[in-house]
């Protein structure tokens, strides 16, 4: 196969594109034919040696990828041959193939294409956990993005906007920060031609600045720490402006304000479940058109060098994207088609034990039909109006029919049973819940489905296994819950 390749630390124009063999998977891997694999700033300081993480020679740079499986490795249980995926490979991505551990790579949504997966979850993700999970940005507050118009700063202005900040974009050209414009920021700061404090004094009428996303560092941050407001958050999340800064800590202290530190990529591995969350919530944001990466280009997988020097160089704005699979990359998304959902398989007791704390899986939508919804209430002779007259139930404030709630939680032997099965055992019961609620109604017609996080395991009588599972169900087009559930099983 093809790639290109490090063969010796240095700048881009160092790396060549070669023939090497095609990997393996090893035991929880799998082998990915990759279509796009964006290109990111790490890239650029991996290549150099001078990256956290320091891959052996020769290897490829490129950490975000999405394609297809061709392989897996003994192990994986949750993931199959053909399925369309994104994954977080590190290095490896600018080749035609690439393998990653299993536990890196997510299914790609039947309504995105690989371009799209290969540039989302690396800015996006970055930028969500800094803005939600470190920062914890309010509605209202005032927002400074530096670096405004790179992949991170990009994001972090659109997700801003979408949080309901008022966001401060900071660039060191107007044609970029045209950008910023579009992509929803508020006020606009040219930090080449203009003086950054007191145009910050201006926008936020000397209020300070609530949050400072700073993925530049050099000398832009300090003057944005100096302009932060009572109680602030100053986010540190890279330095791409080339110099680590030497902050004066007495300006925390003089402020009162805190100065956080951004690794998304340690956070996707030791907050598995939050970070799954925040994908899932970025994933439905994307469908619902409220943000969509920009492309800056799509170079060839030959051509890909240049990507990283027109990274180095400052030239990309949003995202640069490398094509490795010119016909698998160009294929058109079917939208009509529902995603194929993988059920986890647990060999045994002890696999079951293992996971608890995980969310075990997804299942697949489930729509609820007026069939549905009165054979029901039929059921459980329950035929109230708002359930069985669509004519009279259309004058209502909910506009529709709409499904009883036990009806939801009804579903949940169906979804459980989607979502897990255990081997080797004689037989399973679905038994009841401990705790239920009803968060949302549920529209006739409506596609409905269920996360499952498995919480508690302990041994029951007769050698079986209780389970307490956390089911959470969605509906379609929507990011809040419409039921919360406490559900309990017992395995024998």
């Amino acid at each position: 196969m093809k790639a290109l390749l490090c063969n010796e630390f240095g700048p881009a124009e160092m790396l060549t594109f070669q023939e090497i063999n095609a990997p393996e998977p090893k035991e929880n891997e799998i082998l990915i034919k990759v279509a796009a694999c964006s290109a990111n700033f790490p890239d650029t300081l991996i290549i150099e040696n001078k990256y956290q993480f320091k891959p052996a020679l020769p290897f490829s740079p490129g950490g975000e990828v999405a394609g297809l499986i061709l392989k897996i490795g003994e192990n994986v249980k949750n993931l199959t041959v053909g399925q369309r995926v994104f994954a977080l490979c590190g290095w490896g991505g600018f080749a035609e193939a690439v393998c990653v551990g299993a536990d890196r790579v997510f299914p790609l949504p039947d309504y995105m294409d690989f371009v799209t997966g290969a540039s989302l979850m690396y800015n996006f993700g970055t930028s969500y956990h800094a803005l939600k999970n470190r920062a914890h940005l309010q509605k209202g507050e005032t927002l400074l993005v530096l670096g405004a118009a790179g992949g991170v700063g990009l994001a972090a202005v659109e997700l801003g906007k979408l949080m309901g900040a008022n966001v401060i974009a900071a660039a060191s050209t107007d044609e970029k920060l045209a950008i910023c414009k579009k992509k929803g920021a508020d006020f606009l700061i040219n930090y080449e031609t203009e003086d950054l404090r007191e145009k910050i004094k201006e926008y936020s009428q000397g209020k300070g600045i609530d949050v400072v996303y700073d993925p530049v560092g050099d000398k832009y941050a300090e003057p944005a720490l100096r302009s932060m407001a009572w109680y602030g958050r100053y986010l540190v999340v890279g330095f791409a402006g080339g110099d680590i800064p030497k902050l004066p800590f007495n300006l925390a202290l003089l402020k009162g304000c805190s100065v956080v530190g951004v690794f998304w990529g340690q956070f996707s591995k030791l907050q598995a479940r939050e970070n799954f969350e925040n994908i899932c919530e970025l994933a439905q944001w994307f469908k619902d058109g409220k943000l969509k990466p920009h492309i800056f280009k799509k170079y060839s997988l030959e051509d890909s060098a240049q990507a990283l020097v027109d990274l180095r160089e400052r030239k990309v704005v949003g995202k640069a994207v490398v094509i490795c699979d010119e016909e698998l990359a160009n294929e058109q998304i079917e939208k009509s088609i529902e995603p194929q959902k993988t059920k986890r398989v647990f060999v045994n007791i002890q696999d079951i034990k293992a996971a608890v704390g995980e969310i075990i899986g997804e299942s697949p939508w489930l729509k609820i039909s007026q069939d549905v919804i009165d054979g029901f209430a039929k059921a459980t002779f329950d035929e109230q109006w708002i359930h069985v007259n669509p004519a009279k139930a259309a004058q209502s404030p909910f506009g529709s029919t709409i499904a009883h709630g036990l009806l939801t939680l009804s579903l949940s032997p169906k979804f459980l049973g989607d979502i897990y099965e255990v081997k080797n055992s004689k037989m399973g019961i679905n038994y009841g819940s401990d705790k239920v609620r009803f968060l949302q109604p549920i529209k006739v017609n409506s596609k409905v489905k269920m996360v499952a996080k498995l919480v508690e395991v302990t041994e029951a009588p007769n050698n079986g296994l209780k389970m307490k599972i956390e089911g959470t169900y969605l509906v379609e087009n929507n990011p809040r819950p419409v039921c919360v559930a406490e559900l309990l099983s017992v395995i024998y």
